[in-house]
This record gives C-alpha cells, sequence and structure tokens, in this order.
C-alpha cells in the first residue's frame, strides 16, 4: 500500500528499510516562510504574516544544530566516506561559519537527509534533487560527498518565462534539478520521454535537424521524437496550468514530473517524495501506475491538501489505495508522539483544532498557535490564541498565564489543549477562572462565546472543537477550492 506519513522526513527515513526505494525525488525548501503562508493564506483568504510552519527557523544555526555539524565527520565515515572527504566537509563547514552561518545550518540539515536517502536507494536506484540557483551550487557539492562525483548524470535547467520586477538585474527563470545515480548502473527510460519535433528539414546539406537524413530517416525520427536535453524549456510552471493550482509558491507542475519518473522508474516501482507538500510527485507516480511514499512536516499539507488531492483528481481512497501515518488516532498515539516530538505533538493538536502554529519554536512562549476567524464588522481577521500542554501536571497557575497572555495579547480568546480531561478540582477551578474572564459576544446575535475554553486530546479525537465563530480554514472550505476536475496533463 502506498504511505502518506506525517512527520520529521529524517526520523521517518531512518526507520526505512535499507534498498527500498527506487527513485527519489525532493524539493526541499529553502525560504519556506514564503511557499508555507501560501498555503495559509489560501485557506483563510488572507495572509497571516505571524503564522508559518516548521521549516521557519531551522535555518539558524542553533546548538542543534551545531550539535549535528560536530558529529557530523562520525555520520560520514559509518556512510563508508573516506577520511580526505570527511576532512573536507569540516573545513568547508568552519569556513560557512563565519561567512554563511545560515547556509551552513541549511546545509547540516540537508546533509544529515541526503545520507539516509543514499541508503534507502536501490543499486539500480536514482535520485533527482530540486533546487535553484540560490543554493544548487552548495548542494551540487554535497551530492558529490554523498553519492560521489563519478554518479553525477546531469544538471537539469528548468527554464520559464514570466513577468519580474527586476531591472538591475537578469530576472531569475530557471530552476535547477540535480540528477544522480546511485551506482553504475541505473534505469533511464529514454524512449519514455521523447518529445516530437516541431520542424524537419528533408533537404540534404540544408542545415537544422535533419538536414543530412533521406525522407526515411526524418520520417522515422519525427515518429520516436527525441530525448530531451538537460534544458527543459517545453514544461509551463503552474501558474499557467489552472486546473493545477493548489496555492503553493514553490509547486511543480505535474508534467514535469511525469518526465522524471517516467525516464528514471519503471511500472510498480517505488517513488519516495520526503517534501511531498502539495503531491504533485504522489499524483504523477500514481497515473504512471507508480507505487509512492510521501512524507511532510505539515500537517495542513498532509490532511486538508494530499488527501484532498489523492481523493479528488486521482479517485484514491484512504485505507484501501493509501494510508496515512504519524497522525494520532487515540489517546495512545497522542501520548506516543508527545514523548517522541514534543513540538510535533504541539502541531498536531494546534492544526486539529483548525488552529495554525506559530512562527517560533519556543520552550513555553504561552502562544503555540491561533485559531482565526471573523467578526461582524471588522475588517482584520480576529484570533483565538492556543496554548498546548502535553505533560501531566497542569495546574491553576497554567490558567491563569493563559488569562495573562489573552490580556496583553492581541486578541479575543484563549484555548488550553491538554493531555487528557482535568480532574474534577481542577476543573472546577478553571471554570471559576472562565467565569471571571466573561463572554466573547457577536454583534447582532444572542451568541457569545467563554473567552477561556479548555479541550483535553480525548474530546478532540472524539471531533470536539472550540466554541468560536467559523473557524477560518475549516475543513470544507479548503475541499471546495480544490474541487478541479480530472485534467491528467
Amino acid at each position: 500500500m502506498n504511505h502518506l506519513y506525517y512527520g520529521d522526513n529524517l526520523t521517518i527515513m531512518q526507520e526505512m528499510e535499507s534498498a527500498s526505494v527506487d527513485l527519489i525525488y525532493l524539493d526541499p525548501p529553502f525560504n519556506s516562510n514564503r511557499s508555507y503562508n501560501a498555503i495559509y493564506k489560501d485557506e483563510t483568504g488572507r495572509p497571516l504574516p505571524d503564522q508559518i510552519d516548521a521549516f521557519c527557523d531551522l535555518w539558524t544555526l542553533n546548538e542543534e544544530h551545531e550539535r549535528a555539524i560536530r558529529h557530523m565527520p562520525v555520520i560520514l565515515r559509518e556512510a563508508g566516506l573516506d577520511d580526505e572527504t570527511v576532512e573536507f566537509w569540516r573545513l568547508w563547514m568552519n569556513a560557512l561559519r563565519k561567512t554563511q552561518p545560515t547556509m551552513l545550518a541549511y546545509l547540516s540539515y540537508m546533509m544529515q537527509r541526503l545520507i539516509v536517502m543514499k541508503r534507502l536507494l536501490r543499486p539500480t536506484g536514482s535520485i533527482y534533487l530540486h533546487c535553484d540557483p540560490t543554493a544548487s551550487h552548495y548542494i551540487k557539492v554535497m551530492m558529490d560527498v554523498v553519492f560521489g562525483n563519478k554518479n553525477f548524470r546531469n544538471e537539469i535547467i528548468w527554464a520559464y518565462t514570466g513577468p519580474s520586477g527586476t531591472k538591475s538585474q537578469y530576472p531569475r527563470k530557471h530552476d535547477v534539478v540535480l540528477f544522480y545515480s546511485k551506482g553504475d548502473k541505473w534505469v533511464f527510460n529514454s524512449d519514455n520521454i521523447r518529445i516530437p519535433y516541431k520542424k524537419l528539414s528533408t533537404q540534404k546539406g540544408g542545415g537544422g535537424i535533419g538536414g543530412d537524413m533521406d525522407e526515411k530517416a526524418v520520417a522515422e525520427y519525427v515518429k520516436r521524437g527525441k530525448i530531451p536535453e538537460s534544458w527543459w524549456s517545453d514544461i509551463s510552471p503552474v501558474g499557467r496550468i489552472k486546473s493545477e493550482r493548489l496555492g503553493y509558491a514553490t509547486q511543480k507542475p505535474v508534467t514535469l514530473l511525469k518526465r522524471i519518473i517516467s525516464a528514471s522508474s519503471n511500472e510498480g516501482d517505488t517513488v519516495l517524495d520526503p517534501f511531498c507538500g502539495c503531491a504533485t510527485t504522489l499524483e504523477a507516480a500514481h497515473r504512471l501506475k507508480r507505487n509512492w511514499i510521501g512524507i511532510d512536516i505539515a500537517i495542513h499539507a498532509i490532511k486538508r491538501v494530499a488527501a484532498i488531492r489523492l481523493g479528488e483528481r486521482c479517485h484514491l481512497k484512504q485505507g484501501k489505495d493509501f494510508a496515512i501515518a504519524g497522525i494520532p488516532h487515540s489517546l495512545e498515539g497522542a501520548k506516543d508522539l508527545w514523548e517522541r516530538d514534543k513540538y510535533h505533538f504541539q502541531k498536531w493538536a494546534v492544526e486539529e483544532v483548525d488552529g495554525f502554529v506559530t512562527a517560533k519554536r519556543t520552550a513555553d512562549g504561552g502562544i503555540d498557535g491561533r485559531l482565526y476567524f471573523d467578526m461582524p464588522g471588522q475588517r482584520d481577521l480576529q484570533s483565538m490564541i492556543l496554548e498546548v500542554k502535553g505533560g501531566k501536571n497542569v495546574s491553576i497557575a497554567d490558567f491563569r498565564a493563559l488569562h495573562s497572555v489573552l490580556e496583553r495579547e492581541e486578541a479575543l480568546m484563549a484555548g488550553l489543549i491538554t493531555m487528557e480531561p482535568l480532574p474534577d478540582r481542577q476543573k472546577t477551578n478553571f471554570l471559576k477562572l472562565a467565569a471571571q474572564a466573561g463572554d466573547l459576544e457577536m454583534p447582532g446575535s444572542i451568541r457569545h462565546y467563554p473567552k477561556l475554553q479548555i479541550l483535553s486530546v480525548p474530546e478532540i479525537l472524539e471531533g470536539k472543537r472550540f466554541a468560536t465563530p467559523t473557524p477560518m480554514g475549516k475543513s470544507g472550505s479548503l475541499q471546495n477550492k480544490l474541487s478541479y476536475g480530472d485534467d491528467q496533463n
């Protein structure tokens, strides 16, 4: 069965079997604030400048990255790299530490994952890494280190045109796709990706394609077409393909993925996309009768984009055609996620109640997310701040702290999410504090909502949600936006 995983792709890939994947395509984010905020804007109809997803602060050279960098020589040696290569990596990282610390953080993040991806590939497998000129030259050095420069196959330039506001330099209108094989034997189905010639001259010596061919040779050539060169200008970006637009700023067209998958895998092979986002790779793999595995760190992508796309566009059924893993479906599953990754537990809890994760990771900043809604007569979105407590020790001090955050923040309501229902005494204390905070009244309506509310994980899993005006992005709104035909490109 095909699988869609929610979580950190490093953790998930580390648990996968070696030599289990035939083709890897990845389009890792570098400036992901923009791309993930686009999804949020699509769901709410308005940008949420405070709300981005988990990649927002990954490119800060913090202690977590420093530990990974210090441990990297050990990882490289365990992966079979020689001492000279390991020393080169160490010197390079030290040079970047002072000159480009943000780039160093990004490269250390990617290096950990590329090493695992190599282990996952079968001996005849290939990997395509999609990037832009911001970091493509750095990434190529990493790919040479991990996969070996002898296994470098192509630097593919995907060129496109479109409006540009720059007048001080040439408009940046191309992406880079780095193609490597794992070894000296790899799958490449050239006949699957041939494209027809538009014009062929049959006059001998006339120049141009076919200029020195006879008519029979030219006719045969036009039936087969040509293998695309390493620059692709015949594939339009998603912005021009109305039936595919999902609101992702960095979304790639299905046609692009079809070419890659057709060339470097066979029917029945397994394709992995560890940054699957809005599931373009998964759709292309399905259309071409490949098995697929997708991983994404954003539950909004997993639940509200990818699953809908697979169901609506590809007519796949969850549980029959694919499984979603990593999203808790029981209290035990939620506790397991809390023990494995507290930050992702917070993300899951916030997004499960139709909230949006806050921009910064904090130990206990009092705000883990916000739930947005409209108020009559107000132009801007209003919000309920959300705090998640996954541990057992929830006290009256936590309730008072949440009340204080509500009073100092620009929010109308506050919600506390706990792992388990409160004991009777604590619940009584919370209700007293909630009564003191008062209610939010809707203008022109008799409806009102407690400004302080609490939900436990079991209640959330039962389908209960905070009592608020209809949240922006609530299930159904995106469903309507993604109900786009059955265009198979």
